[in-house]
């Protein structure tokens, strides 16, 4: 079975330095996967490297075993929402939909599917300059789902959620995952991933750490966040 994404060995180098080095896991199918690490650690640049934003040093970063930059219909195949990813405030969340959905060559019915699956039905014609950060969270969330993916990379998907929207990320991430989706999810939301990762990768330029969320809770004592801070604090 082809893994949906899969690092190894991926490093990449910004001028003298890594910002990331021998980054080496695997998001398998029908798995949530978080990935954590302080500011600078390396995350957006494991994401874009994914994702075809820039290239490996050395190393490899592939979706599905293939560079991302050639996959024909990508979004198809790999939804995507970084950070930095803007929407023009001036377009309504329905015509930016549209225009996803025709990048993706995907089905123009799933503009108002995905509209519906992150409860913005209501708000499809609102222009997105009117939109709170948590609607902006989630419109980002649907243009990642619009060509139906069967991965989905998401970097702080839970940024200016509020407690009602942070509960229906969390049903929808398992929600996916139990339908066969696989999700990367980059988070410095630590209870919040506690709440729906099932594997766990801890990054401070190279792997600190790497298992299922119940060997992660192990190291620290049943929480995540003790896990996390004891496992940087043995890094330095």
């Amino acid at each position: 079975m082809t893994i949906p994404a899969s690092f190894k060995s991926f490093s990449k180098k910004r001028g003298k330095r890594f910002a990331v080095e021998g980054l080496t896991f695997d998001v398998p199918p029908g798995r949530v996967v978080g990935l954590i690490g302080p500011n600078g650690a390396g995350k957006s640049t494991a994401l874009a490297g994914l994702t075809g934003l820039l290239a490996a040093t050395t190393g490899s970063a592939t979706v599905f075993g293939s560079d991302y930059r050639s996959l024909r219909c990508p979004a198809t195949i790999a939804g995507v929402n970084l950070d930095g990813m803007d929407v023009e405030p001036g377009l309504t969340g329905r015509r930016h939909l549209q225009i996803c959905q025709l990048a993706a060559g995907a089905a123009p019915e799933n503009v108002d599917r995905v509209l519906e699956q992150v409860d913005l039905a209501n708000e499809g014609n609102k222009k997105v300059r009117d939109y709170s950060l948590g609607m902006r969270q989630r419109l980002g969330i649907a243009s990642a789902l619009v060509g139906d993916p069967r991965l989905l990379v998401l970097d702080e998907p839970a940024n200016g959620l509020d407690p009602e929207g942070a509960k229906w990320l969390r049903r929808f991430l398992r929600d996916f995952a139990a339908s066969g989706g696989s999700a990367l999810v980059s988070s410095h939301q630590l209870m919040e991933l506690e709440q729906v990762a099932d594997e766990v990768v801890i990054l401070k330029q190279r792997t600190l750490f790497r298992g299922t969320l119940k060997e992660a809770k192990a190291l620290g004592g049943g929480s995540l966040e003790s896990a996390y801070f004891k496992i940087l604090a043995g890094a330095r």
